[in-house]
């Protein structure tokens, strides 16, 4: 691990897999988002097994939640969004998709948060955006997170592309993140590595270096 005056700079994995300095972010694990991913009994199982390391470990845990506000109050920029992601050009069919509360909405039982964790729920794709995530995880030292669930190519990759401007160490859990298109989802990566300041990494890896 490299210092510069006084600042201890954490690049690696093997330096920032320590629970008192990194947390785990579980990304938008919900019913409706997974019934759209393929392979999702197996995204599923590995992000569990992510999550079974990080609680043993005493790993601060965050969930993130997709969520839609209801039509009436929905701005200009939600309502492109919505008609981008429901394929039509009429404003007037566009229906809230993630209400709060509705069978979709609710993460998956495999992932069952335990009362000593946080919830987030969100409008927005990056995981800082309208949440308090940031404020947690400063107020804790915390200098890394990983990060599991769906979807890498939609919100996943801009969650890490802010937080490099945040100044954290995102840590991608590559084969614990699903997607809807695996072109897209190579992309993602592909670009994340190319930008540089973030680790890509597997879930076997992560499990053995938190039980050491």
């Amino acid at each position: 691990m490299d210092v510069y005056r006084g600042v201890e700079v954490r690049a690696t994995l093997e330096e920032v897999c320590d629970p008192r300095r990194m947390a785990l972010l579980v990304y938008d694990m919900q019913v409706r988002v997974l019934s759209q991913i393929a392979g999702a009994d197996a995204v599923t199982a590995q992000v569990c097994a992510v999550l079974d390391a990080a609680r043993s470990v005493g790993m601060r845990t965050f969930f993130t939640r997709h969520m839609t506000l209801p039509v009436e109050v929905t701005g200009a920029g939600g309502l492109r969004t919505a008609m981008t992601w429901q394929r039509t050009k009429d404003v007037n069919t566009v229906v809230s998709t993630f209400p709060r509360d509705s069978p979709q909405f609710q993460l998956v039982p495999e992932v069952a948060p335990l009362a000593s964790e946080a919830v987030l729920d969100k409008i927005a794709m990056s995981a800082f955006v309208g949440t308090p995530l940031d404020l947690a995880l400063r107020d804790a030292g915390i200098e890394a997170f990983a990060v599991v669930g769906v979807a890498l190519e939609v919100g996943i990759e801009p969650t890490v592309r802010h937080a490099l401007d945040l100044g954290y160490l995102p840590v991608v859990i590559v084969d614990a993140c699903g997607y809807g298109n695996q072109e897209a989802a190579r992309r993602a990566l592909d670009q994340l590595a190319f930008c540089g300041g973030s680790v890509q990494t597997d879930t076997a890896t992560v499990c053995t270096l938190l039980k050491r």
